[in-house]
């Protein structure tokens, strides 16, 4: 009697960490959403041609020497906001999909559950970048903006962009934590006061004043302190001081946005 071949257990498929096709789905209804679009890319475009619209004559003048007027400082403003709402709302629409069941399909799959939350940082880094570059061109085709160098154009995209990754935590955190019900409702309004709290509205802000001080805690106040400062460079080449304490704030924010969003993360999983 011969014996039987003994099996062999068939190796599992190899899972790739990117879906092109889920990425693709995720920006596409993402850009479908009207209030996503306004608030990314209409709302501060908007509002930099409003406020560059009523900077006139010695009130154009950032500093002695400087390669940038105050016009270019709105617009920083405005792409700090425009890509820091992208973000956000790229993060926080996972709390439409638990709501949908989206999510516990997705756990269902062969699919790696990093691979979702990489989707919606690759999203949020997409359309960070479109709320940035539609800022700079309003800003640039309306003469609000004046640079007379080509640097602090890359080095404030690159600031915001790589800075606006936090807020994906932020939205991540947040999406699930929420209901999806009440998640963008909630993060609108809170957005502009942190905004408003970080000084991304106002001019320079003294450090030895009660709102500097409160500020400097607040998770914007960083970014917007590192977007703003390549606008410092004078016709000599020099910048004001860099201080690292604008890079931990951002860092340490990270960190606990991104620790919160893996908490809630992992206590939905838990329940599939």
């Amino acid at each position: 009697m011969t014996a039987l071949p003994t099996s062999t257990a068939r190796p599992a498929p190899r899972r790739p960490l990117l879906n092109p096709t889920v990425l693709r789905i995720e920006l596409r209804r993402l850009l479908r959403n009207r209030r996503v679009l306004v608030f990314t890319f209409v709302f501060p475009a908007v509002m930099l041609v409003f406020i560059g619209s009523q900077i006139t004559g010695q009130d154009d003048v950032l500093g002695p020497h400087a390669v940038a007027n105050v016009g270019a400082y709105v617009m920083a403003s405005m792409a700090v906001y425009g890509a820091v709402m992208a973000s956000t709302s790229a993060g926080a629409s996972v709390s439409i999909e638990r709501a949908a069941g989206w999510s516990r399909q997705l756990r269902l799959t062969p699919a790696r559950p990093v691979s979702h939350v990489l989707v919606k940082m690759l999203v949020a880094v997409v359309l960070g970048t479109c709320a940035t570059l539609v800022t700079f061109a309003v800003g640039a085709a309306t003469g609000t903006a004046h640079l007379t160098r080509l640097a602090p154009w890359w080095q404030m995209a690159l600031v915001i962009v790589v800075g606006s990754l936090v807020f994906a935590a932020f939205g991540l955190f947040m999406g699930y934590l929420l209901p999806s019900e009440n998640a963008m409702q909630f993060l609108g309004p809170l957005l502009a006061v942190l905004a408003i709290l970080g000084g991304l509205f106002s001019g320079p802000l003294p450090t030895d004043s009660l709102y500097g001080q409160i500020a400097q805690y607040t998770p914007i106040y960083g970014l917007s302190q590192l977007a703003h400062w390549p606008l410092t460079l004078t016709t000599a080449g020099t910048h004001d001081a860099f201080h690292v304490s604008w890079v931990l704030d951002l860092v340490v924010w990270g960190a606990l946005f991104v620790a919160g969003a893996v908490w809630r993360f992992r206590r939905d999983t838990d329940r599939v």
